[in-house]
């Protein structure tokens, strides 16, 4: 099968390069795409040296999927444009609130993704989103979740490369005694956390908060009641959220366990012990998504506390593209 990757030189499009290339998806011919800036860039897929192509002159009817990795502005105008020759996987906010376009995380809600015809569009949640409905699915399925309180501790990676370059440059001037510049976040990253992603709507909420509220009930059950913070902090890959569950009947926390344990995606890392939990930078580099510090919660009724631990550049974007594209294939959405 063709594909083409368009923003290839990115964060993100290089991760999809990388899941692409360690799943062995089937790739007869790979394109990849990004502006003008970049094109005539080399780049190794495949055990083969492509030249990145330019997006304005690209032909996408030469490709079966676009996976799309640019950022909004560019799947704004130029996602459509491809959808009219090729099914558009789309990993920017700008699709997704769309009621004509599916948001897919496929272990949770595949059923869905044949409503990707409607406009051959299919948008990828936000990076906070897919490790929260993985694991929340099966939980959802045994208890009925009723509310859940979510705080994210996001890193940098979500901010792109300059958010990560902002971070060790930042670093280096703080040993070094050195004057800090803020460019990229609000106020200085490193050593810091800062309780603001995305700009802020007018009841106090960051746009970060509202993408949890809305994407979460679009992807797994419009009736849960959702509530978030969204925290950014001196971490480079991978994102951390701790999660309170309210249910509708009363949960057993080994029976949750067990549960988690068998889901798609998931791995349990729960020890009351020191170390025995997953951290941020365990979770670099790994497909899963890891739940630990599972525990009742005393003061609320049917309640429970966990936390995730996800790389929000894999599942939280890559790889649950390219998981996406999959389910395409296994359905045999458009043959071969």
């Amino acid at each position: 099968m063709n594909i083409a990757i368009v923003g290839a030189t990115g964060n993100v499009g290089r991760k999809l390069i990388e899941v692409l290339e360690k799943k062995n998806f089937s790739v007869s011919e790979a394109f990849l795409v990004a502006s003008s800036k970049s094109s005539g860039k080399k780049i190794n897929f495949l055990g083969k040296e492509h030249t990145v192509e330019d997006l304005e002159k690209f032909d996408f009817s030469k490709v079966k999927i676009a996976f799309f990795a640019a950022g909004s502005a560019v799947a704004e105008k130029w996602a459509p444009i491809a959808a009219n020759k090729t099914i558009v996987i789309d990993n920017s906010k700008f699709f997704r609130k769309d009621s004509d376009i599916p948001l897919i995380v496929p272990e949770v809600n595949s059923k869905e993704l044949s409503k990707f015809k409607n406009k051959n569009i299919i948008a990828n949640a936000n990076c906070s989103v897919i490790p929260i409905v993985v694991a929340l699915k099966p939980l959802h399925d045994l208890y009925n979740v009723k509310r859940i309180v979510v705080s994210t501790y996001q890193s940098v990676s979500g901010a792109g490369k300059a958010g990560m370059d902002e971070l060790l440059s930042q670093t280096k001037e703080i040993l070094e005694n050195k004057n800090v510049q803020s460019k990229n976040f609000t106020k200085q990253i490193a050593f810091n956390a800062i309780p603001h992603i995305d700009s802020f709507l007018e009841n106090g909420s960051t746009k970060e908060e509202q993408k949890n509220h809305d994407e979460i009930k679009k992807i797994l059950d419009n009736k849960i009641n959702v509530t978030s913070t969204c925290v950014r902090i001196p971490v480079l890959v991978s994102h951390s959220i701790s999660i309170n569950i309210e249910f509708h009947k009363k949960p057993k926390i080994e029976e949750i366990k067990k549960v988690l344990s068998s889901s798609p995606g998931c791995i349990v890392v729960d020890e009351h012990k020191d170390g025995g939990y997953m951290t941020p930078v365990e979770a670099e580099n790994k497909f899963e998504t890891f739940i630990s510090r599972l525990r009742q919660d005393s003061s609320q009724e049917n309640s429970i506390n966990m936390w995730i631990v996800s790389d929000n550049l894999l599942k939280g974007a890559a790889l649950n593209a390219v998981e996406i594209a999959e389910t395409l294939v296994e359905n045999n959405f458009y043959g071969k």
